[in-house]
Formats: C-alpha cells, sequence, structure tokens
C-alpha cells in the first residue's frame, strides 16, 4: 500500500520551500494539484518532473474514489494546493478523510501558511485564538458573526481584498469600532503589509488605501 503526502508549498516567496517537500514531490508517483498551471511554475522552479493531476473543489468528489484505489495498489501520491497547507481553506479534506477510513497513512508536511505569520505579527493574544477562514459569502454570514460576538479568543478570518471593507465595517457593527485587529496582506512577498489598529482606523485607511493581493484579518477576542 502507498501513502498520502500533504505538501505544503510557499504563499508567494519560493524560497519557503522546504527541502522534504521538493524530495517528496520529487520521489512521488503523482502529484494532485488544486491548478496544474500554477503548481507547474513552482515545479518547473525546483526541477520536479512527477506526473500532474488536477484535483480542486470542483471535481474532488468524483476523484476521490480513484485516489483512494491508487494509493492501495501501491503509490505514493502528494496533495497541493496553489499556496499554502492543504485542506485550510483549500482541498484536501475529503481525500484525507477517504485515506483514514481506508486505513491509508497519512503525513502531512510542516510548512506554509498565511494565517501564522499573520497572527503572531498582529501584537494580539495568540496563546489562545480560533481560525473562522473565509466567512460565508451570503447564507449564514450574520448568523456566524453573531456567534462570535461573545468569542474570548483572538479571531482569525480570510479575506478577498474586494470585501475588505465591507468586511471591516460589518466588525464594527457586532464587534465595535474600537475593537483592536490587524490586516495582513501579501505575506512573503515584495509587499508585504501590516496594518494594526482599532477596527474604525483600519476602515478609514482601507477606505482610502484599496488593498491588493491575499488578506488576513485578526480580531482580538471579546474582554
Amino acid at each position: 500500500m502507498g501513502k498520502l503526502y500533504l505538501v505544503p508549498t510557499p504563499i508567494g516567496n519560493l524560497k519557503d520551500m522546504t527541502f522534504r517537500a521538493i524530495e517528496v514531490l520529487k520521489e512521488a508517483n503523482l502529484i494532485l494539484a488544486e491548478d496544474t498551471r500554477t503548481s507547474g511554475k513552482l515545479l518547473k522552479h525546483y526541477e520536479i518532473d512527477t506526473p500532474m493531476m488536477s484535483h480542486h473543489m470542483h471535481n474532488e468528489h468524483k476523484t476521490v474514489d480513484n485516489i483512494v484505489s491508487r494509493i492501495k495498489a501501491g503509490e505514493n501520491i502528494a496533495l497541493i494546493s496553489d499556496a499554502g497547507t492543504p485542506a485550510i481553506s483549500d482541498p484536501g479534506f475529503l481525500l484525507t478523510r477517504a485515506c483514514v477510513a481506508e486505513g491509508i497513512e497519512v503525513e502531512c508536511l510542516p510548512g506554509a501558511t498565511a494565517f501564522v505569520p499573520a497572527l503572531v505579527n498582529s501584537g494580539l493574544p495568540n496563546d489562545r485564538f480560533v481560525f473562522e477562514g473565509f466567512l460565508p459569502v451570503k447564507k449564514g454570514r450574520q448568523t456566524r458573526l453573531q456567534a462570535l460576538a461573545e468569542e474570548t479568543r483572538t479571531m482569525v478570518f480570510y479575506e478577498s481584498p474586494h470585501k475588505l471593507l465591507k468586511t471591516l465595517t460589518q466588525f464594527q457593527e457586532i464587534f465595535g469600532a474600537e475593537r483592536n485587529a490587524s490586516v495582513s496582506r501579501e505575506l512573503t512577498k515584495l509587499h508585504e503589509e501590516t496594518i494594526r489598529g482599532t477596527l474604525a482606523e483600519l476602515t478609514d485607511h482601507f477606505g482610502t488605501h484599496p488593498p491588493k493581493g491575499e488578506i488576513v484579518m485578526v480580531v482580538a477576542g471579546k474582554k
């Protein structure tokens, strides 16, 4: 029987790829990639010629059984996402669950993920925190925010740049304008930036400085 490897890839800076990750990807029989075009650039950079197969949120339900069968037949398969650690707001959970259910060994390598540096950079308490990922777009969004109104742990969210102002405004309504928070964007890239302040201050800042790039929001818990 083979093995499933979950392999983190850089969230921006290609130098954040680990030696072990490169080794695993080179030795695997197959690499499952969220977007083979995006991952192709990474593999070319590190001279990795392992075959790739597309595995993303739109087809993972259909491909899981076949992948499990291949691993049980002896293949070692590595799963990567476009950036960061698989299954963290990316495909990976369904396949991992299926492999565990079939008694297949699953190994997740340590490596890049966006929310950890954003949390540490924020200056907010990080001994206890809750990772919320992306909030629901429409249905359930307000309900989810209301449920977090009494949360005392530091909260971590992912958000797209064009929705940041709307989300900051909603956060003010639910958590209060004076709640401390931080917004990190373009982590590990050339224009990396972390802005800290109250929710009101952050709303004012990004109202005049439209954000670009991937964003991680960190919000203090209720005192």
